[in-house]
C-alpha cells in the first residue's frame, strides 16, 4: 500500500497556487512518473491534500497516471463532522485499489461529498457531488440574517453556517473531547490581553455545547485569524451582550468585557481528540506546547483515515 500526502502549498487557497510550476511537487511528480514502471504494482493507493487540488494540474497528472497502470479509484472531499466530529477540515481524498481485485469501489468522474454507504459501494454515483459554497460578502454589525445578529467581522454566509452545524444532531458536542479541568491549568491557555485587544472581533469562539469547530492549523497558539476556534469557558456571560457595541469603549474597558468570557485555546491533548486520535497517544514530555499544536496541524483525522482504509480494503 502506498499512503500519499503531497505538500500542500501548491494547491491551497491561501498560497500562490502555483500547482506543477511549484518546485514542492517534484518529489511527487517523481512517484507519479515512477509508478508505471514498476515491477510490481501497490495493490492499493490512499493519498490526502488540501482542498484546491482537486482543481489542479497535478490531480489530473495523478488520475491519469492511474488509469494507465489499470487502477480503479474514487476521490472524495469529506471532513470529520462526516463521521460525528465537531470540527471542519475539509480535505481531498482519493483510494485506489488495482482492478484485478474484487472490488468495493469503482472509479467515477465525481467527486463525492461524503462517505458511501455499504450498500453504495457498488454504485459510486449515488451520493452528491461536492460543490463549493458560494461565497457571501461581507455585512455591517447588527444587521440581522435569519434572526442571526452579526456582531463579529463575519458574513452572513458564514453566520449561518455556524448556525446550522450548531444544531446538526449527527455532531457530538465539543465538550466530549475536552480534558477535565481539575487535570489542566486552563489559565496557562487563556488568551493574553494583548491578543484579545487586537483580535477579539476576528475569533471563532465556541462553547462546550458547541457542535463545530474550525480547522486547526499548525499555526495555532502562535497566531489567531484563521488557525483554529477558541473556547469560551464561562457559560454565565452572554457572548452576544459582550460584543454588541465593543467598539464604542476604550482598551480598558474592551479588556474588562472581554475578559468576562475568559476564553483560552484548546490544549493540544484537546485537538489531538478532535482529530481522532486515542487515548494512548501522547507527546514526549520535552515537546514545547507550540510544537505540537505545529506537528497536529500538519496531521490527518485518523477517524476520517480509518474509514477510507476500511472501504479501499473491504
Amino acid at each position: 500500500m502506498i499512503l500519499m500526502s503531497p505538500p500542500c502549498q501548491p494547491f491551497t487557497r491561501i498560497g500562490l497556487q502555483g500547482d506543477l510550476a511549484d518546485p514542492r511537487t517534484k518529489s511527487f511528480l517523481y512517484i507519479l512518473d515512477l509508478l508505471p514502471r514498476l515491477c510490481r504494482l501497490p495493490r492499493f493507493i490512499l493519498l490526502e491534500n488540501v482542498k484546491g487540488f482537486e482543481s489542479s494540474s497535478a490531480r489530473e497528472r495523478l488520475v491519469n497516471t492511474l488509469m494507465e497502470c489499470g487502477y480503479t479509484f474514487q476521490e472524495i472531499m469529506v471532513s470529520p463532522t462526516s463521521v460525528g466530529i465537531p470540527n471542519s477540515r475539509l480535505r481531498y481524498f482519493l483510494i485506489a485499489k488495482m482492478s484485478t481485485e474484487n472490488l468495493s469501489t469503482k472509479t467515477s468522474s465525481k467527486i463525492l461529498d461524503a462517505f458511501p454507504h455499504p450498500a453504495e459501494n457498488d454504485s459510486l454515483e449515488q451520493p452528491t457531488v461536492f460543490s463549493p459554497p458560494h461565497p457571501g460578502t461581507c455585512q455591517p454589525e447588527e444587521e440581522m440574517q435569519g434572526g442571526h445578529v452579526l456582531y463579529k467581522l463575519e458574513t452572513a454566509l458564514d453566520a449561518q453556517r455556524k448556525m446550522n452545524q450548531n444544531n446538526d444532531l449527527c455532531v457530538r458536542q465539543i465538550q466530549d473531547f475536552l480534558e477535565p479541568q481539575m487535570e489542566v491549568n486552563m489559565d496557562h491557555y487563556l488568551l493574553p490581553p494583548k491578543t484579545l485587544l487586537r483580535y477579539a472581533l476576528l475569533l471563532d469562539i465556541v462553547r462546550p455545547t458547541c457542535r463545530r469547530s474550525v480547522c486547526f492549523t499548525k499555526g495555532y497558539g502562535r497566531y489567531v485569524e484563521g488557525t483554529g476556534s477558541v473556547l469560551q469557558c464561562c457559560m454565565e456571560t452572554e457572548m452576544e451582550s459582550v460584543f454588541r457595541g465593543l467598539d464604542q469603549y476604550s482598551e480598558e474597558e474592551k479588556l474588562l468585557r472581554l475578559s468576562k468570557l475568559k476564553l483560552r485555546y484548546f490544549t493540544p491533548r484537546e485537538v489531538a481528540n478532535l482529530m481522532g486520535f486515542p487515548q494512548s497517544f501522547s507527546f514526549p514530555e520535552q515537546i514545547p506546547t507550540k510544537q505540537q499544536y505545529r506537528v497536529l496541524g500538519n496531521s490527518l483525522n485518523v477517524v476520517v483515515v480509518a474509514r477510507l482504509l476500511q472501504l479501499l480494503v473491504c
